[in-house]
């Protein structure tokens, strides 16, 4: 946020404000704040208000720095650029409803597209959180298309080696499939306060996909999921408890569902860091010729989301995952465990825009022998890219491009295969 503040600043400092100034164009917030508290008899002086009141509230003294930038509001009612971080010191102390008032206020001054972008974003943050303490609600509709290299993640070959057999050819069905696709999603959100902290919630997602070779429609997705619990909140902790059900489709025949319970701790350490850690029991069935592999579910993750303070205000996650399933049909070979690692940063380029770059790595061991890998037990090695790039048209209409590189490698030949899925996608969110 400091960078577009610059760009607003009064073109004459005094010496103090010219060093925290210095200090938060090198992104130490912290040290800007130490360094405008060695000059108390600074405050009151509109040029080094600017930069300590944004230095403060950077380094998570949100109270100091919208006193600052109060003052400084005082001599210059409408520099934008304050307004704006004023707005945002009053949403970090928690005060929702002046944070609102402000960064109305300073909508009414006809600001530059990219503090709009940085109202919109701040007040959609506010509706979020205001389900704390009202009744809240909300829903999207989303159509794409695009392009998958492996609708059915299918091996790259058309022979595959077969222990005591050796090189045979691949049954047509099972190797790879590419097809143009369309997709239609939409999903919704209901969240429920029934006391200080505490807030009941229920979101539900459903979506298709649609393949345009006629051999590839057979495998086309659906994915129907509804989830349902409590939150609650206690000062810098959070905690979800909440149950979950859902079901897969592929072509036209159920494929699986599940059903399980999970729970999340969330510590926020400051403005900028949170960690995360998650638990997840569930029940999984399978249809058809797949009921052999109906299973239980345990599963634990933990993410760490930083803010980083500079350019294009990135924000990283970096998570960590494993998970166990055991059998309820006596057939080992056929579930995994798993450990897996993902690392994503967020980013906003320029004014309306919003950027994802990640990549995703799970490894999967199964418990006995596989028939495509006798005498050795299955072992699976996930990789993945992705990118995405939002386009904010409207507050409500929004354009994403994404792109998903990705390569599943195997000690057995079946199961080893790439797969790059492309795609375009419009989204409605009715606020």
């Amino acid at each position: 946020m400091f960078v577009a503040a610059v760009c607003f600043a009064p073109a004459l400092l005094a010496a103090p404000g010219d060093d925290v100034k210095a200090l938060l164009e090198q992104g130490k917030a912290d040290a800007a704040y130490a360094e405008g508290k060695k000059h108390p008899d600074q405050l009151g002086d509109p040029a080094f208000d600017f930069f300590f009141g944004i230095a403060a509230i950077d380094a998570g003294h949100y109270g100091e720095g919208v006193l600052a930038l109060e003052r400084y509001l005082l001599n210059y009612p409408d520099n934008v650029s304050a307004r704006l971080q004023l707005g945002r010191g009053y949403y970090l102390l928690g005060d929702d409803a002046q944070a609102h008032t402000e960064l109305e206020e300073l909508r009414k001054l006809d600001p530059p597209a990219d503090v709009v972008a940085s109202i919109d974003r701040l007040l959609d943050a506010i509706r979020l959180r205001e389900t704390r303490y009202r009744t809240s609600s909300g829903a999207f509709v989303e159509v794409g298309v695009g392009w998958d290299s492996n609708v059915n993640a299918g091996p790259a070959s058309t022979t595959i080696f077969v222990p005591g057999f050796g090189m045979q050819p691949l049954n047509p069905e099972s190797q790879k499939v590419s097809s143009a696709a369309a997709n239609v999603s939409a999903g919704g959100y209901v969240s429920y306060p029934v006391g200080p902290g505490v807030t009941l919630f229920a979101n539900g997602l459903a979506s298709r996909a649609f393949d345009e070779k006629p051999e590839a429609r057979q495998f086309a997705l659906g994915n129907y999921t509804a989830t349902g619990g409590m939150v609650m909140i206690r000062d810098r902790d959070s905690y979800r408890i909440g149950m979950a059900g859902g079901a897969i489709t592929v072509g036209a025949s159920y494929y699986s569902s599940s059903a399980g319970v999970s729970a999340d701790w969330q510590h926020q350490f400051d403005a900028a860091q949170s960690l995360t850690l998650g638990l997840q029991v569930a029940r999984l069935y399978y249809g058809g010729d797949n009921s052999p592999r109906d299973a239980d579910f345990v599963g634990a993750n933990l993410v760490y989301r930083r803010v980083l303070y500079m350019d294009w205000q990135p924000i990283l996650l970096i998570g960590v995952n494993a998970g166990d399933q055991h059998t309820r049909t006596g057939h080992p070979e056929l579930v995994p465990r798993s450990l897996g690692a993902s690392a994503a940063v967020t980013f906003t380029p320029a004014e309306k825009w919003g950027g994802q770059l990640g990549y995703t790595y799970q490894a999967s061991n199964y418990e006995a022998p596989d028939f495509f890998a006798y005498p050795d037990a299955r072992h699976d090695r996930y990789g993945a890219f992705n990118a995405a790039l939002t386009y904010l048209y409207t507050r409500e209409v929004s354009i994403r491009a994404e792109a998903l590189l990705s390569r599943n490698r195997s000690n057995a030949d079946a199961y080893a295969f790439p797969r790059n899925v492309f795609g375009v996608k419009v989204r409605y969110d009715f606020r």
